[in-house]
């Protein structure tokens, strides 16, 4: 008898039985609704004084969350990135039924032991207290904190290129988010920052970063600016974004082996930080302009670093 289609699959012409491999989409719904449920625990929420979801309350405070050894993170490619790319595991999810499906291949790669809630979507917005970024958000445990020298020490080595971006008094969590996502795509190895330069586990920023945030490594300066002697002992150049610096472009380029000192937009980097560098440089701008957001003076800056850095391999 001839193969052909049919409805949910291909008829068997093998000995004149007559039954149907399953599609796709069948295979699909077997998975969603037989198999995954099987594997991992997946707990319907269907109140929201259901005590099980108690540490997804009130995550708008800033603090919270972090007082508890706890990060939050929201959106669905944030949730992709951190079990498929970071070091970090979430102790639990809580999604819309739109999110589970959506991220039905992440849940087959996750631990069985994490528990996954899937809550209505009007339930998942009155718990949170505001519209969720793609109906998603996860928990996971705050790392101690890496030190500088012990963060560095796993950087490349000198004369390999490498680049390491230090922030100094960055208070925006746009800002920090927008930074990390820029040094993750441009091939920076490190962050760095002082003490008040805010959280890169914070919610916002690690939606904003789209996940950098917690795949780039960082680490915070308690003795600011003290990275600056011990990031020129490793080899590094040490080059502030200063808008009385030095024009940087192709005569003038980042070296391949480099710490870019980046500041706030107000008041830019301190006196104190400045007079430790090795050289200021800035991005020459249109007659009129003195100043480019942080993140897209950083963003280009990195650009040039990274053409230059990969065209020193090339060339050896």
């Amino acid at each position: 008898m001839p193969l052909r289609w049919v409805r949910g699959g291909v008829l068997s012409r093998e000995a004149g039985l007559r039954y149907a491999w399953p599609d796709a989409a069948i295979l699909r719904a077997f998975f969603l609704g037989f198999l995954l449920p099987l594997l991992m625990p997946l707990i319907p929420i269907e109140n929201l004084e259901d005590p099980r979801v108690d540490l997804y309350r009130s995550i708008k405070d800033a603090h919270l969350r972090a007082r508890e050894g706890l990060f939050v993170v929201e959106g669905r490619e944030n949730l992709r990135c951190m079990i498929e790319t970071s070091a970090y595991m979430p102790l639990s999810a809580l999604v819309s039924p739109t999110a589970y499906e959506a991220l039905e291949d992440v849940w087959a790669t996750l631990d069985p032991e994490v528990p996954v809630y899937r809550v209505p979507g009007a339930l998942l917005r009155e718990l949170a207290g505001f519209d969720l970024h793609r109906g998603c958000l996860a928990l996971g445990a705050r790392p101690r904190e890496e030190g500088v020298l012990p963060l560095m020490a796993r950087l490349p080595k000198a004369p390999q290129p490498s680049c390491v971006v230090v922030l100094e008094n960055l208070g925006n969590h746009d800002n920090v988010g927008g930074l990390f996502r820029t040094a993750r795509a441009l091939g920076a190895d490190a962050v760095l920052m002082c003490a008040r330069s805010c959280d890169p586990l914070y919610r916002k920023a690690i939606r904003v970063s789209m996940g950098a945030s917690l795949c780039v490594p960082w680490a915070r300066d308690e003795r600011w600016p003290q990275c600056v002697q011990s990031l020129r002992e490793a080899g590094y150049a040490t080059v502030a974004l200063d808008p009385q610096g030095e024009p940087l472009g192709l005569a003038n380029p980042l070296p391949p082996r480099v710490a870019l000192f980046l500041g706030s937009e107000g008041d830019g980097l301190s006196p104190e930080l400045l007079d430790q560098v090795d050289v200021r440089m800035t991005i020459p701008m249109a007659e009129g302009v003195d100043s480019l957001n942080v993140t897209v003076a950083g963003g280009i800056a990195l650009h040039g670093w990274r053409d230059r850095a990969r065209s020193g391999e090339s060339d050896s």
